[in-house]
């Protein structure tokens, strides 16, 4: 009996033992770790801030490796595919603005102080401010009327470029256009598809350009996941097919958060000149884009990629209006930028919206 006590002594003493040294390596390894644990995350920080940001704005970019990800602004966030997009408030109006000094330099180095909105007359708070090459939304609204045949290789190669110099998450679709407008090419960034598109010629009837360019709005707003929306318009002509008449489709245009429109007219050869060019100056004008008219078929490409420069050195303001966007009606937006060792600036941004309009055309195959 004494024996088996003893036994049971030592087995319970070599237990305890075992369990005291199990419990000493259990903390050294948890000490030895804890460095490595700490360092791990400070190198992840940075791989994770390339994401968000892009190298043309590396000050954004020092500024936002500062912040944890629930620090960061609700403007910035990854969606659910990895793109940067900005996020506004239900209440907020979003404008894109280029400026430009008065050699026509594109000005890229202001910060939220340098610039005043007004709306309908009035300053209005600025509650987001944004300078960062971020992905758009972009429809390439090409003419396919009898009399682009011969012009549309080198505009179809234009295109194709401005898509290449712009952000590589863009999400482009194309549009083709003579009478009616077809969808040949929804929302990708696959040059290949989008080139195939192009392609799609046949060159014959006339010109409904208001109504193709009302109908590839509509199909951004209601289509385009991205918050920022652009057109890219190439024409030769008139318009002499549509319904929508140029008041309607802009103000189809000027709807919130309607698209920037950048029009491209070839206007050599047409027969009414004054008219097709204004037309295009105004739809670009009230929406914040430019309009160009190319002495030559050769100019078309370098322009292009001027537009795609455009767009990624833009600034996005938002504010929230004094006067609640339920109310409707149109609004007309001003915004000016001063800063020190910059003389007079020009802001381009769209001249105003209609609140809540909404559009139901849609461009159609």
């Amino acid at each position: 009996m004494p024996g088996r006590d003893i036994t049971r002594l030592l087995n319970k003493a070599s237990r305890g033992l075992l369990l005291l040294f199990l419990l000493i390596g259990c903390a050294a390894v948890s000490l030895l770790a804890w460095p490595q644990q700490g360092t791990a995350s400070a190198s992840s920080a940075p791989q994770d801030t390339k994401k968000v940001v892009s190298a043309a704005s590396l000050p954004a970019a020092q500024d936002a490796g500062q912040k944890s990800d629930q620090q960061k602004s609700e403007h910035e966030k990854l969606d659910d595919q990895g793109v940067y997009v900005l996020r506004k408030d239900v209440d907020e109006v979003m404008l894109h603005a280029t400026v430009v000094d008065d050699k026509q330099h594109i000005v890229t180095n202001l910060d939220r102080n340098a610039f005043t909105v007004y709306e309908d007359g009035k300053p209005q708070q600025i509650i987001s401010f944004h300078h960062v090459d971020i992905p758009v939304a972009m429809g390439i609204v090409i003419d396919n009327s009898g009399s682009m045949r011969e012009k549309r290789n080198k505009v179809n190669q234009a295109a194709l470029n401005l898509v290449r110099s712009s952000n590589p998450q863009d999400e482009v679709f194309v549009v083709n256009f003579n009478d009616e407008q077809y969808l040949d090419q929804d929302f990708t960034n696959d040059l290949r598809k989008l080139k195939e598109a192009l392609e799609k010629i046949d060159a014959r009837g006339g010109t409904a350009l208001y109504d193709a360019v009302v109908a590839s709005a509509d199909h951004l707003k209601q289509n385009g996941r991205l918050e920022k929306k652009v057109l890219f318009v190439v024409t030769d002509g008139e318009d002499n097919a549509s319904s929508e008449t140029l008041e309607q489709a802009v103000k189809q245009l000027q709807q919130e958060n309607g698209p920037s429109v950048y029009a491209i007219g070839i206007l050599g050869d047409e027969e009414h000149p004054k008219r097709a060019k204004k037309a295009l100056q105004i739809i670009a004008d009230r929406t914040g884009g430019i309009a160009f008219f190319p002495k030559t078929l050769d100019e078309v490409d370098a322009i292009s990629r001027s537009i795609a420069a455009d767009i990624r050195n833009q600034y996005a303001i938002g504010y929230k209006p004094a006067t609640p966007k339920g109310d409707g009606g149109f609004r007309q937006i001003r915004v000016e930028a001063r800063a020190k060792g910059h003389g007079k600036m020009i802001v381009r941004t769209k001249s105003g919206y209609y609140a809540g309009v909404q559009t139901a055309s849609a461009a159609h195959k």
